[in-house]
């Protein structure tokens, strides 16, 4: 496969001629929202074996092999000319595909309300094929050591017939909001504790859960050990059972870090204790705040490098939205930014005839319009460039894979890419 961004006067049908597929393949490959109406910037995934590369001035053999992590004999025999011969800028190379790596992939999936709309199911069904486990979130511990389970529908039976792991997401939550005090008695009164696990035990014995999940958030910086403690104690009673533990961890750079989001998680402990962990490493740019990319690729390199420095790569899954903002400008403290999948960021480029820009030290697509109104908008997302560069940085410190925020949002080009780069790993 192969990324191309839109220039100025191309078509679907110059784009697949120069790449030898056809329009049909790339309409439904990337399933284009704007076929007739392309994007200056717009990315597409080109559905081929391998990829092309055109000679540009001052390119050797060996600096494109270089480039493309092939030998530069292999690179010529592949293309049918001499180690010698001179390269005319033009001239198109076919480099074939690199080996995949072996990764993980999680999403969750958030039913809301009072039933699970038919587009929720939709999106974990074409999801699924390319997961390693599936996540319905949340399981919502109460102040009694029950639980308050979410909308499962269809969920464990799209997971067993993908080949999934069902991923039991527990969460301190009361009322949608992460809350501490809840978090103090789960942790630290042990007859509440002990009802607690039983009764994960035994839901996740009920509906088929394989691997049990903590997200708990903004708990009191002394309950951090705590923390740890429970986390030891769970991770005895489902290996128990064979099943596996994780959890959920804030953006952190260094051991120290001050806030309530980040104290009470400990790096170095959780990578000791849990199978593996998710890395929150999204929502620089979020709904409340100022325009800017959701996960900027130098603030996610920064936690993960710390994160490497305090376990196993081989525990990290790095987190990834699936999914950018739409502000109005001026940003306005207490204003909310509108959710919009890359999808649908691509049709109001379209719509306002508006080209897409890209921020390659965020490693991120963005643009500007004036809405009908007259109001300004400033629009951050992810496209193919952007998870590429994410995908990248997974390859390099050599992880375990990724997990999304979260289904149901439009973005087929990530999927195609994940099989581009990884052998997706099925533990069911």
């Amino acid at each position: 496969m192969q990324i191309h961004v839109i220039q100025q006067n191309q078509s679907l049908i110059g784009i697949a001629q120069a790449y030898g597929t056809t329009v049909e393949d790339l309409v439904e490959a990337n399933d284009i929202p704007n076929p007739n109406n392309l994007v200056i910037g717009q990315t597409l995934v080109i559905p081929i074996v391998g990829s092309f590369y055109w000679v540009q001035p001052g390119d050797s053999l060996y600096s494109i092999s270089r480039r493309f992590g092939i030998s530069f004999q292999q690179l010529a025999s592949v293309n049918g000319i001499s180690v010698n011969q001179p390269l005319q800028v033009g001239f198109r190379f076919y480099i074939p595909p690199r080996p995949k790596e072996n990764a993980e992939f999680n999403a969750y999936v958030e039913p809301r309300g009072t039933s699970v709309a038919p587009e929720l199911e939709t999106s974990a069904r074409e999801a699924a094929p390319y997961l390693t486990y599936l996540a319905p979130f949340s399981f919502q511990a109460l102040r009694d050591g029950s639980l308050k389970e979410p909308l499962l529908n269809n969920f464990p039976a799209i997971a067993r017939a993908n080949n999934n792991v069902l991923m039991m997401v527990i969460t301190n939550q009361e009322n949608d909001q992460f809350n501490d005090e809840l978090g103090r008695i789960l942790l630290n009164d042990m007859a509440i504790q002990n009802k607690f696990l039983d009764n994960i035990v035994a839901t996740a014995k009920k509906y088929g859960f394989r691997e049990i999940h903590f997200d708990f958030e903004y708990l009191r910086p002394e309950d951090r050990e705590a923390y740890n403690t429970f986390l030891r104690k769970a991770k005895a009673r489902f290996s128990q059972e064979g099943w596996l533990i994780s959890t959920a961890l804030a953006p952190k750079t260094s051991a120290e870090q001050k806030g309530r989001w980040y104290e009470a998680h400990d790096y170095k402990a959780h990578g000791e204790i849990v199978d593996f962990v998710v890395i929150m490493t999204y929502e620089w740019g979020y709904s409340g705040g100022p325009a800017m990319a959701v996960s900027p690729i130098g603030p996610v390199r920064q936690v993960l490098e710390y994160a490497v420095s305090e376990m196993s790569p081989s525990k990290i899954m790095m987190g990834q939205n699936l999914y950018g903002y739409d502000w109005s400008l001026p940003f306005v403290q207490g204003t909310t930014a509108k959710a919009v999948s890359p999808q649908q960021a691509i049709q109001i480029a379209a719509e306002n005839n508006v080209a897409i820009q890209y921020d390659y030290k965020a490693q991120a697509p963005f643009f500007n319009y004036t809405d009908p109104d007259g109001k300004r908008h400033e629009v951050w997302f992810e496209d193919a460039r952007s998870i590429q560069a994410k995908f990248e940085l997974i390859k390099e410190l050599k992880l375990r894979g990724m997990s999304y925020w979260k289904l149901g949002l439009s973005f087929p080009q990530n999927w195609l890419l994940i099989t581009e780069n990884f052998n997706v790993t099925k533990r069911a």
